[in-house]
C-alpha cells in the first residue's frame, strides 16, 4: 500500500499517552498507532452512517416490496 507523509498536531498530553504505548509496544511506532486510529475511526464512521441509512427505512414497506418480489418469483420456479 502506497504512503504519503503528513504533518499533525496533536495535544502534549495524548502524545505522551501514545509514546507511553509504543514503549509498552502495543504499537510499532507512532506512525502506525495514528494511522490504525484513523482507520478504526473511519469504519466506525461508516458503520455509523449504514446505521444511520438503515434506520430511515419503512420496515413494512420494505417487507411488502419483498413479499410482493417473492410472489412474483414463486409462480415463474420450476415445480419440482
Amino acid at each position: 500500500m502506497e504512503k504519503t507523509k503528513v504533518a499533525v498536531t496533536i495535544d502534549t498530553k495524548t502524545l505522551e499517552r501514545l509514546d507511553r504505548m509504543v514503549k509498552n509496544r502495543v504499537f510499532n511506532n507512532r506512525s502506525r498507532a495514528i494511522q490504525q486510529a484513523v482507520e478504526e475511526k473511519l469504519d466506525r464512521l461508516q458503520r455509523s452512517r449504514l446505521a444511520i441509512e438503515c434506520a430511515k427505512l419503512d420496515i413494512p414497506a420494505e417487507r411488502s416490496m419483498a413479499e410482493e418480489g417473492l410472489a412474483e418469483d414463486a409462480i415463474t420456479w420450476p415445480e419440482y
